[in-house]
Order: C-alpha cells, then sequence, then structure tokens
C-alpha cells in the first residue's frame, strides 16, 4: 500500500526533475515590471516586448543548457564605485565591462531601495564596501557592499522619500539612475543630453510615452506588486537572505494570495503549503497556531513578527497581515523549545508603515449574513518623511453555516516609524482585537457523526460564548554602527483575557444517538506573555570565507491562568436534538496557574566556503524555569528547571545560479512540565531530530520558483502511559514522520500566476505502551495536494479583467490514537472572478464551489468545515 503511495510522490519528483533541465529557457520572455510615470527629457533605447509566437528555444541539448548556466554563474569583478550627481538626483555607476551580465533583483521598503547582484563581487581600491553619506540633495546615503563570496547588496535611502531608479547598462559598468523625492517634488526638470546606453538587461524594459517629450521613469522592482513568489524571508535565518540560499523548506504566502483569495480567516492559508493541515482552535477558534506541520501539532504556538504568540485564545485578524512565512521542521536554534519546534515554525509578519502616501478602503459581503469592512492608511507624518504611520481597522459581524453560531470582531492595529537618523529607526506598533463568538466544539470521536448533517449544533444555545480581549505591544530598534555591522533590540508584550462557556462531549450511549456531555465555565482567564531581544548582525571576511553572523540574546517570560467550574447537563440525540437542557449546579473542577521565564543564548554563521557553496551553522542554549500552580488549593503541582541546546547545520550547493541542493539537521526540545511520573520524578524534554535533503528551483527568469523536499523527522521522549499505574505516565515514546513535499509559487506568463503543492507524508507511532507501533498521527493525510491560480487580462477593452480557481485534495485522515475511524478523503473547488479598474477592485470569490462535505482534525474531535460560500468585495484606493 506504501508503495502505490509513495509512487505519487517519486512521480511528481520526476517530473520537476524533467523541468530542471528543460530545454526551454525563460529568461527570453522579457516581463514588465515597470511602470510608467514623469521624471525627465532623456531619451532612452528601448526594445520592444516580444510576443509568444516570436519566442525561440536558444538550446538544442542539456549540454548547450549546462554551457550556458556554468557561464551565468560565473562571479563579475566590479573594480570601483563612482558617484555622478545630476540635475535631478544622482547616478551610481558599479565599474565593470560586463555589466550586461549582472544578474539585478530589487525591492523597496520605506525610503531604502535594495538591489541585490547575485553573481558579482566589490574589489575596490578601499575594500569590499563603499559609502557615501548625503552625496546630493534628497539622498541620505549610498551603500555597497559585497553580501557574501558571490553577491553585492546595493542599498540608497532618500532623505524625503523614497528615490525613483532607472538602471542602464553602458561600457563604463552599471548605472544605477537616482531622481530624489526632494528633485522630484521641488524642482523642475533640467534638460539633458540623450543617452546613448541601454536599461539594464537584468531588468525588463518598456516601451517609451507617445511623445518623446514626455520624460519617463522606470520604477523597478525585484518583486512585483502582486507577486506569488517572494524572494526572501526572515523566519529560517533572521536575516534577509534569498530563500534558495536556505538550507531548509520555507514557504512563503504573500498579501496578494490572502486578497485573490478573499481570506477572512488565517488559518485557511494552510491549503496553499505543502505537509501543512488546519485545525479548528479552541471552541472553534481561528488562529494560525492551531495546525499541523509535517504530522505534528503545533500546540497553538505560533509567531508574529519573530515573536511568540501563543493562538490558544488569541485571535488574530488578516486585516494587518503582510504574509505569512512557513518554515517546516524543527525551529528551536533561533526560537526556542516548545511544541511549535516539532514541526515547524509559522510567523506571521504584519504591514510597515510606507513613505508613498496611501489610503484603501473595502468592504465584505457573503453568505450567512457576513459583513465586513476593514480600512488600511498609511503615509508620511512628517514633510521629510522621518515619520511614518500605519492604520488597518477591521470590523466583522457574521452568522455561521453552523446552527446557532454568530461571530462578531473589532480590530485596531496602528504603527509609527520612527527614522531617527539615517542609520537608526525605531518602529512601534500596537493591536488590539475584541471577539466574541459562540463556543462550538464541533462534533465527538464518533464514527455516527459522519450521518450528521454539518450544521448540526451539538451545545447549549445562550449558553455556549467565548468573549476574548487581545492587547500587543511591540517595538523594534534597530541601528546600523557600520556597513558591515548593526545592532536590533525587540520588545512585545500580549496580555489577553477571556470568559469561556461551552459544553464538552463525553460519549455515545449503546443506543449510538444519545451523547452525554457536561457544562464547563471560566470566567476570567488571562494570559501575559513578555519578549525581550538583542541581536548583533555582522559580516566580515576570514581569507577566502565570507561570513553572515547573529549572536542573540532572549529574555521571555510567559504566564496563564484559569479556574473551571463544572456542571452536569442533559444528554442530547445527535440525529433528533431537542435544545431544551437544563444545566445543573457549576462546581469548581479544575484550576491551573502555570508559567515560564526563560533565557535563550543564539548564534548563528552563514558561511559563503565558495561562490556557489554556502554553509549554515548556529545553536540555541536553552535555560527554562517553569512551575504549575492550583490557584484552588495554592499548591504547586510541578516545578522544574531545564537546559538544552539546540543546535543546526546545513549545506547548500548551487550548481547554477537557478538550481540549490541543500542538506540539513536540525533539532528542537519541548519542556514537559505538566506531569511527573509515578516516583514524582520530573520528566526530561521532549526533543525531535531532523534530516532533510531537497531542491530549490527558480524557471522563467526567477518568476517562478519550486522547491522539493525529502525529510525524515522523529520526536522522542513521549509520554506514554505507565504499565504499572495507568493514573501516571513514563516517558518511552517515540513518533516519526517522513516523506515528499514539492511547492511550486510564481508566475508562468505576465497575468498568470499560481500556487501549487503536494505531499506525501507517512506519520505514524514507532513506541509505546498502549498505542500499537505503526499507528497513524491523528489528522494527516498521506497524501494532499492543493492548485489556486489566476489570470488577469493584460491589455484590451477587458484589461484588468481576472478569473481565479482552486482544487484542495486531502486524503483520509485518522481521528484518534488508538486508530478508530478515519475521516474520508475530499476534493475541494474554489472559484474567483475580478475586476481592477484605476484604483477600484471589485471581486467575487465561491468557496466550495460544488459544496462538498469534509471535515477538520481537531483537538475535541472532527469540524465540519463550510459548504458553498460566496463573498463579494468591493475595494477603493486612493
Amino acid at each position: 500500500m506504501k508503495q502505490q503511495k509513495l509512487s505519487i510522490g517519486m512521480w511528481l519528483f520526476a517530473a520537476v526533475s524533467v523541468l530542471m533541465v528543460s530545454p526551454v529557457r525563460a529568461d527570453v520572455i522579457k516581463q514588465s515590471a515597470v511602470q510608467l510615470k514623469e521624471v525627465t527629457n532623456r531619451k532612452e533605447f528601448i526594445t520592444d516586448i516580444p510576443q509568444l509566437s516570436d519566442i525561440q528555444h536558444p538550446y538544442t541539448s542539456v549540454k548547450d543548457w549546462v554551457a550556458q548556466e556554468n557561464k551565468q554563474n560565473q562571479v563579475i569583478q566590479v573594480t570601483g564605485v563612482r558617484l555622478s550627481p545630476t540635475a535631478n538626483g544622482l547616478e551610481v555607476i558599479l565599474e565593470t565591462p560586463t555589466s550586461d551580465k549582472l544578474q539585478t533583483t530589487t525591492k523597496s521598503e520605506g525610503n531604502t531601495f535594495t538591489a541585490i547582484i547575485s553573481n558579482a563581487q566589490l574589489h575596490h581600491k578601499s575594500g569590499s564596501s563603499f559609502r557615501s553619506n548625503n552625496p546630493t540633495a534628497g539622498i541620505t546615503s549610498v551603500t555597497v557592499t559585497n553580501q557574501d563570496a558571490n553577491s553585492i547588496l546595493v542599498t540608497v535611502t532618500g532623505e524625503a522619500g523614497l528615490p525613483k531608479v532607472e538602471l542602464f547598462d553602458s561600457d563604463s559598468g552599471l548605472i544605477f539612475a537616482f531622481t530624489s523625492a526632494v528633485s522630484s517634488t521641488q524642482q523642475q526638470p533640467q534638460p539633458q543630453k540623450p543617452r546613448t546606453d541601454k536599461p539594464s538587461s537584468g531588468i525588463p524594459p518598456t516601451k517609451p510615452s507617445a511623445s518623446g517629450s514626455e520624460p519617463i521613469e522606470l520604477v523597478v522592482t525585484g518583486e512585483p506588486e502582486g507577486s506569488y513568489n517572494p524572494p526572501t524571508a526572515s523566519t529560517a535565518t533572521k536575516l534577509e537572505v534569498p530563500l534558495s540560499n536556505i538550507p531548509q523548506s520555507i514557504q512563503v504566502i504573500p498579501r496578494q494570495v490572502i486578497e485573490d483569495r478573499q481570506v477572512v480567516r488565517i488559518n485557511e492559508l494552510t491549503d496553499n503549503v505543502s505537509g501543512v493541515q488546519g485545525s479548528p482552535g479552541y471552541g472553534g477558534l481561528s488562529s494560525i497556531g492551531n495546525l499541523y506541520i509535517r504530522g505534528f501539532s503545533q500546540g497553538s504556538e505560533n509567531f508574529r513578527n519573530g515573536f511568540r504568540d501563543f493562538g490558544f485564545d488569541s485571535p488574530r485578524d488578516v486585516a494587518n497581515v503582510e504574509r505569512v512565512e512557513f518554515l517546516k521542521g524543527p525551529g528551536s536554534v533561533l526560537y526556542g523549545g516548545g511544541a511549535f519546534g516539532v514541526g515547524g515554525v509559522v510567523n506571521t509578519v504584519t504591514k510597515k508603515p510606507l513613505s508613498e502616501p496611501r489610503y484603501e478602503a473595502n468592504l465584505t459581503v457573503g453568505s450567512y449574513n457576513f459583513y465586513r469592512p476593514t480600512i488600511d492608511l498609511t503615509g508620511p507624518l512628517t514633510s521629510n518623511n522621518s515619520l511614518l504611520y500605519r492604520l488597518n481597522l477591521a470590523y466583522e459581524n457574521a452568522d455561521g453555516f453552523r446552527d446557532f453560531n454568530h461571530n462578531e470582531s473589532i480590530f485596531v492595529a496602528p504603527a509609527l516609524t520612527w527614522q531617527i537618523d539615517p542609520r537608526t529607526k525605531l518602529t512601534t506598533e500596537f493591536e488590539y482585537q475584541r471577539y466574541q463568538h459562540v463556543a462550538d466544539f464541533g462534533f465527538p470521536s464518533e464514527p455516527e457523526v459522519l450521518r450528521l448533517p454539518i450544521n448540526r449544533f451539538l451545545g447549549v444555545p445562550g449558553f455556549s460564548h467565548q468573549e476574548l480581549h487581545s492587547t500587543s505591544i511591540t517595538y523594534n530598534f534597530e541601528h546600523e554602527f557600520s556597513d558591515n555591522w548593526r545592532f536590533r533590540q525587540g520588545f512585545n508584550a500580549l496580555l489577553v483575557g477571556g470568559n469561556n462557556r461551552g459544553i464538552f462531549y463525553n460519549s455515545l450511549e449503546e443506543d449510538r444517538r444519545t451523547l452525554d456531555r457536561y457544562a464547563s465555565q471560566s470566567p476570567n482567564e488571562e494570559q501575559e506573555n513578555y519578549t525581550l531581544q538583542n541581536e548583533i548582525f555582522g559580516k566580515f571576511n576570514t581569507g577566502p570565507l565570507s561570513h553572515n553572523v547573529l549572536l542573540g540574546v532572549e529574555l521571555a517570560r510567559y504566564k496563564y491562568s484559569f479556574a473551571f467550574l463544572q456542571a452536569s447537563v442533559d444528554p442530547i440525540d445527535i440525529f433528533n436534538p431537542k435544545y431544551d437542557a437544563k444545566i445543573g449546579e457549576f462546581t469548581p473542577s479544575y484550576a491551573s496557574k502555570y508559567g515560564s521565564d526563560n533565557l535563550g543564548i543564539y548564534f548563528q554563521d552563514f558561511i559563503s566556503l565558495l561562490p556557489n557553496l554556502k554553509l549554515l551553522a548556529g545553536g540555541r542554549l536553552d535555560l527554562n524555569d517553569s512551575s504549575n500552580v492550583n490557584p484552588l488549593t495554592n499548591q504547586t503541582t510541578n516545578e522544574q528547571s531545564n537546559s538544552h541546546f539546540s543546535p543546526r547545520v546545513g549545506i547548500v550547493y548551487q550548481p547554477s545560479e537557478m538550481t540549490s541542493l541543500y542538506f540539513s539537521w536540525s533539532n528542537s526540545f519541548n519542556p514537559q512540565y505538566f506531569s511527573r511520573s509515578r516516583t514524582d520524578e520530573q520528566f526530561k524534554p521532549e526533543t525531535a531530530e531532523q534530516f532533510e535533503v531537497g531542491a530549490k528551483q527558480e524557471f522563467l527568469n526567477k518568476q517562478l520558483s519550486a522547491t522539493l523536499a525529502f525529510y525524515q523527522l522523529t520526536r522522542q521522549n513521549v509520554l506514554t502511559v505507565d504499565p504499572v499505574d495507568s493514573r501516571f505516565s513514563i516517558q518511552t515514546g517515540e513518533q516519526r514522520s517522513r516523506g515528499i513535499e514539492l511547492d511550486i509559487a510564481g508566475q508562468i506568463l505576465p497575468g498568470w500566476k499560481i500556487i501549487a503543492t503536494y505531499a506525501y507524508t507517512d506519520a505514524f507511532v514507532t513506541k509505546d505502551n498502549t498505542i500499537p507501533v505503526g499507528a497513524q498521527l491523528i489528522g494527516i493525510p498521506h497524501n494532499s495536494a492543493s492548485l489556486w491560480t489566476t489570470y488577469e487580462i493584460q491589455k484590451g477593452n477587458l484589461q484588468g479583467l481576472g478569473f481565479g480557481a482552486g482544487l484542495y485534495y486531502a486524503g483520509e485522515r485518522e481521528v484518534q490514537l488508538p486508530n478508530t475511524f478515519k475521516l474520508p478523503s475530499y476534493v475541494r473547488t474554489d472559484a474567483a472572478i475580478f475586476y481592477r479598474r484605476n484604483q477600484y477592485k471589485f471581486a467575487i470569490n465561491i468557496k466550495n464551489l460544488f459544496s462538498v462535505k469534509y471535515f477538520e482534525v481537531g483537538s475535541d474531535g472532527p469540524y465540519p468545515r463550510e459548504p458553498l460560500t460566496l463573498l463579494g468585495t468591493v475595494s477603493v484606493e486612493f
């Protein structure tokens, strides 16, 4: 049976391997990533964009392709940096006779333009870096430095805003022509001599304006607006390095996917990541922490902007989410111990203030009385752009497809960025959310529930209710000591309070239709989480080796308290429910006040051994003091101290600029302070170890990327029932997950975007005293796959009209350990149609087009998901 399942993964692996050596070169498809605006009277030589019918295959054999790739992979020497002021700004010239072969990707953030040249090294007379402060009006700094052994980092910071930029090839080198915000807004354009150089071959050209007297501005970006394929992510290394350089599988879901799919629950994003399954939160709460990654539960733990964010009773709105990064595999090397460290780390990155004013309003209405308006405002507060703001507001009011369900949410998230000086920046963020909803625990873990209608509610109307208040305060302070060394300090405080009332299930009686239940309430739950991070980043060389190092110290404190009261409640007939049950008198049931203090010291070195060979090594030492107190009796039920070191090693070999092959070994740990042994001894931390090999391939001039990963992940020191006394546990259990994962994301043609996944996961018990060896872990399908794609018409009368379609498949999943019954497989279909015109966008999203009946697996049992759902959205940006 496993051989049949494995064959699917091997077939996909073969398909990707064929793509990797395909003779079709996509770099001949010139894709426009530029926007036309006024800036100067220059007349550039610009070529036309070819039609698809003009595309030729430049290679006749694999040998030709390999030869060309090796040629492109050569590191080009940049022998000097020259600055040349112009009437409207500044030219930065990287001196090299082969500028047309430089491979350049760019991005912008705030007032700073950044370019990475991935196949060059700077050998300037003053060394491997160049910096100039205030070289011209409106430009505060220009920095050119070697990022590693085969790439150059160029950063240019504007004073009053983001400088506009054009790129040109010339006989003297690669030219970055900057127009400062001061020049473009306060000065009249001055006539200039026509240029004879060409736009850089690394940047797609565009046609000139119709009038020769009309100035042209080329706004270049390495990650075009609306991209499905972000080139970098910080979660894996805390460094802004290309994803292709990271020896571990990491997938990034950008804002554009969130908008195109009209995601309103953040855990919907698991559809677009291989090896990740969604799971309902406590009482049906939507939280990104309630996930299964590579077979193992996250335990409601995740991260937000690099700070730990417990999702057990901390809902999160999507209104201020910029992207979500999924690092698959143990993450304790940078983030410490916890349940999240076993299967992976999920880090949500929020929207930051921008220097260009932008104001956006959205209104979404849909099925089940869904109503959701949002506002996103950003821009400068001062004339010199030293102080920027952003404000996200959201309100939601909806019934659900489940009987008696309702939710209401208010979300406020302001943020400020203060550019204290060209090398110093402070960003503060605040989030407040008030969320109330019907506490709905789905269905009990009984096979009979598969015959129930998915809208069936098994709680008590009017009683089942949750109300939560969440407040988060964050600041990030950054200072550059020099071009190569910088310091960061970050702080986050998360405070959550809640009142919870719900109906919990026991089991069906002998008639297999009467469900025993009990009522529970916790009137004053409190959660506090404080984190302080201090980090130093540095770049230096030791002989031929280039180092990019990180040293960090993290202090964290976590507290959580609750006191459950319990009462009897009448049973319910699940096939013919009556909602007139009486609830008995509440008495104290279970209470706990637990928490931990943690000190983490971590280091990491990203080393370029050769231009195409990179090594990532690091480790983290955690010192943890934890306690668990019963507030009803004021007795300490458990108190312990742990120390643990978590290493990670990975290596990346790049036979060409478009291909990366990698191997990694990583570890994690999770303290066990909720239980003690029969002999009153504390348990060792649960540990996990992963081996992973994989390949990352870029296609279509880096517009499309694919990651293929093979892994084995083993979880040890798992608690299992003590054979002498079943009231206690012993620490001899072991579980293992191994599989294949494929993720593809990006743009195939202008306007055609895609994000697709496949995963084969075999997650099972390898050691246990009561659970049979070989039992499958809950909620994990052997095979799962997804596809989301959109196409937007690029020209003509229908320009701006677009369509989207999605397919999502999950195989059978176990509901319990030991295995008792499975949830059936399913294929779900989504669709969308949208229209953009000027500053307006109109969209209709159809989720579960054919109203397929399907479930997710939660900690309390199967949870049915939405049938056919329609959402209509109107957006305006001004």
